[in-house]
C-alpha cells in the first residue's frame, strides 16, 4: 500500500509536466527552442513537440506571405509636383533563425524600410512615371526594400503602388491637357479624312469627265436618294450647261443688235438743210424730209420777244440812249436798236450782223 501511495502521485506529476510541455507546430510554421536562453540547434518541424517546463521556451515563426499596407507618403516628384502615394508590400520569412535572432520585430522593420524607400522613389521619379510606368517603379521599390531585408531572413515577394493622389489644381490642368490632346487628334483625323475624300473625288471627277454617262447615273442616284428621304419634295434636275448656252446666246444677240443700229451706237447723219434767199431779204431754210421748213427770221412765227443771234451768244449788245434810236422821228426804237444786231441780208449772208449798227 505504501508503494502504491507513492507511485500514484509521481505519475500524476509526470503527466502534468508532460501536458504542460507539450507543443504543436502547424504546417505553415517553424519553431525555435531556447533552453535556458540558448538556441537549440535545428528548427522544429511541424508536428508534436515536447518542452521541458520551466527550462525550454519555444518561438514560432510564420512562413506565410505577409501583406503589409504602407501608409500614404507625401513627397515632391522630380518635376516639382506634390503627390501622396499609397503602396502595399508582400514579403515572407525564408530564414526563421535570422528573423528571430537578427532583428527584434521583422514586421515593423520591413514596414519602416518600405516607407523610406517609397519616399525615395517619389523624389526620383516624374509624375508621368508614377501615373503610367508603375511596373518599373514597383520593381525598383522592391529591390530597395529587399536589400536590407535579406539580413533579417525576409524575402520581398512584390511591392505595388496602389494610389497616387494629386492636388485639385493639378487634376484640372491635366484634364485640360488631355482634352486639348484629344481635340488635336480629332482635328488631324478630320483633316486626313478630308484629304482622302478629296483624292477620291478627284478620281471620280476624272472618270466622269471621260465617261459623261457616269455623271447622269450619279444624278439619277442623287434624285433617288432625295426622293426616298423626302417623298413630298419634287426634284427637277436642271443642267448647268443649259444656263451657259443661254448666257452665250444673249451675248451674241446683243452684239448683233449693236451692229444693226450703227455698230458703236453713233447717231445717223442728218442731211444738210437748203437755204433759199428771197427778194425781200428773207431766207427760207429747207430741212430734210423729217424737218419742216422755217424762215431764217420771222418774228410772227417765232413769237414775241427779241431774237438772239447764236453767233453773238456770249457777247453783250452796246447800251444806247433813246436819242440814238434811228428807226423814225417818232422815237420808236427799231428792231436793230432793240436787239443790238442787224439781221443778215442777201449780200452779207448769215452770221455777218454788225453789233451796235442802227440800219442794215
Amino acid at each position: 500500500m505504501l508503494v502504491v501511495d507513492i507511485v500514484i502521485p509521481v505519475l500524476a506529476v509526470a503527466v502534468l509536466l508532460l501536458l504542460t510541455g507539450a507543443r504543436v507546430v502547424k504546417q505553415y510554421e517553424r519553431a525555435l527552442v531556447f533552453r535556458l536562453g540558448r538556441l537549440r540547434s535545428g528548427v522544429r518541424s511541424p508536428g508534436f513537440s515536447v518542452l521541458i517546463p520551466g527550462v525550454d521556451r519555444m518561438v514560432k515563426v510564420n512562413m506565410q506571405i505577409v501583406t503589409v499596407p504602407i501608409p500614404s507618403q507625401e513627397g515632391i516628384t522630380r518635376d516639382n509636383v506634390t503627390v501622396r502615394v499609397d503602396a502595399v508590400v508582400y514579403f515572407k520569412v525564408v530564414h526563421p533563425v535570422d528573423a528571430v535572432i537578427n532583428v527584434e520585430d521583422y514586421r515593423y522593420a520591413v514596414l519602416q524600410v518600405a516607407q523610406t524607400s517609397l519616399r525615395s522613389i517619389i523624389g526620383k521619379s516624374d509624375l508621368d512615371d508614377l501615373l503610367s510606368n508603375r511596373e518599373k517603379l514597383n520593381e525598383g521599390l522592391a529591390l530597395m526594400i529587399d536589400s536590407p531585408a535579406l539580413a533579417w531572413g525576409v524575402a520581398i515577394d512584390r511591392v505595388e503602388i496602389k494610389d497616387v493622389s494629386l492636388p485639385e489644381t493639378m487634376k484640372r490642368s491635366m484634364a485640360r491637357q488631355a482634352e486639348a490632346a484629344r481635340d488635336r487628334r480629332a482635328r488631324v483625323i478630320n483633316a486626313d479624312a478630308e484629304l482622302q475624300a478629296s483624292k477620291k473625288l478627284a478620281q471620280a471627277g476624272a472618270v466622269m469627265a471621260d465617261q459623261p454617262a457616269a455623271l447622269q447615273l450619279r444624278l439619277l442616284q442623287t434624285v433617288t436618294a432625295v426622293a426616298a428621304e423626302k417623298n413630298s419634295t419634287l426634284v427637277l434636275p436642271f443642267p448647268v450647261e443649259l444656263l451657259r448656252f443661254l448666257e452665250r446666246s444673249g451675248q451674241n444677240g446683243g452684239e448683233r443688235s449693236g451692229h444693226d443700229g450703227g455698230g458703236n451706237g453713233a447717231a445717223a447723219p442728218v442731211p444738210p438743210a437748203a437755204v433759199t434767199h428771197h427778194d425781200d431779204g428773207d431766207e427760207e431754210v429747207e430741212a430734210g424730209p423729217d424737218l419742216p421748213a422755217v424762215s431764217a427770221y420771222d418774228p410772227g412765227e417765232l413769237g414775241p420777244g427779241p431774237m438772239i443771234d447764236p453767233l453773238a451768244e456770249g457777247r453783250s449788245a452796246p447800251e444806247r440812249s433813246p436819242d440814238e434810236w434811228s428807226d423814225d422821228s417818232s422815237g420808236t426804237p427799231s428792231e436793230a436798236d432793240r436787239t443790238g444786231f442787224t439781221a443778215p441780208g442777201p449780200e452779207t449772208g448769215p452770221g455777218s450782223a454788225t453789233p451796235g449798227s442802227g440800219s442794215g
